[in-house]
């Protein structure tokens, strides 16, 4: 994260403090105050534990083709299917009991 990207998120999370104060002047310790406090903590925490982090490398944007399988939409040989087992199912009965 840049310098100004790190800079907004501190400034946005400055005015949702801010928010918050309000909002627990107005209806005090109720829990969905007391839970929303803790996560703007939360927040500054990890703002500041990302200002510390290195930086991920630059991700390619271009997708890599060469690897891409294709699959037909056409029904496959039913004999590729012949003395197969339904995984999971117990199987085909093979003759008579």
């Amino acid at each position: 994260m840049s310098t100004t990207e790190l800079t907004e998120l501190r400034r946005t999370i400055g005015q949702l403090r801010q928010c918050v104060g309000a909002l627990r002047a107005r209806y005090g310790e109720a829990p969905a105050i007391r839970r929303l406090v803790n996560d703007v903590e939360r927040l500054d925490i990890d703002a500041s534990e990302l200002s510390e982090a290195p930086p991920v490398p630059e991700q390619p944007k271009a997708a890599d083709r060469s690897h891409v399988v294709v699959v037909p939409d056409t029904p496959y040989d039913p004999e590729l299917w012949r003395d197969a087992d339904d995984e999971g199912v117990g199987g085909y009965q093979r003759g008579q009991r």
